[in-house]
């Protein structure tokens, strides 16, 4: 059995490529715990065109 870790958000924002093609997003979230999204190459550039109208220049 595996030991039992508190899972906590402390730690960087992740992005990674999966052998089969999805990029996998890890987000820590406030409280603890993190947010996993999966997204194909699709999804990222409409995620990442989103995200540029928001950002402040």
């Amino acid at each position: 059995m595996a030991a039992m870790k508190p899972r906590t958000g402390d730690g960087p924002m992740e992005a990674e490529r999966e052998p089969r093609g999805l990029i996998v997003l890890r987000v820590p979230l406030e409280g603890g715990g993190r947010l996993v999204v999966s997204v194909n190459e699709t999804e990222a550039k409409e995620l990442h065109k989103v995200l540029e109208g928001v950002i402040k220049k």
